[in-house]
């Protein structure tokens, strides 16, 4: 994923926008979009600054709503598989990956062994 562009051409851009000059003839002159420009406009009109939002996203953890039954199975059944247990999410509408029910675990610190080591 790119970077923004920096905050002193935005500035500029939206300068020159505002001093009357066509967001066409603007874009042409400083080599960006056109909708780049138009967008930058519209952030300023709109907050009064042409710093970029925030990139990315954070997606909710698709699991957490259901951490009391996952605990709970784990509680129950220690020796209990991770492709298992996400058969039983499934079961209750839960449609998730193998990776993400470990990764689920690992962050909550539910941790099970399935084969204890003895010497």
């Amino acid at each position: 994923m790119t970077r923004p562009l920096s905050n002193d051409l935005r500035e500029r851009v939206v300068g020159a926008i505002s001093a009357g000059e066509s967001c066409r003839s603007v874009a042409a002159r400083f080599g960006i979009a056109v909708s780049s420009a138009v967008k930058w406009s519209q952030r300023y009109r709109s907050s009064g600054s042409v710093v970029p939002g925030k990139m990315g996203g954070h997606r909710k953890h698709v699991l957490e709503p259901h951490r009391a039954f996952i605990a709970e199975r784990i509680n129950q059944t220690p020796h209990l598989s991770l492709h298992r247990l996400k058969e039983e999410l499934a079961a209750r509408g839960v449609k998730v990956s193998h990776d993400t029910v470990w990764r689920f675990l690992r962050r909550e610190g539910l941790r099970f062994k399935k084969n204890p080591v003895r010497p």
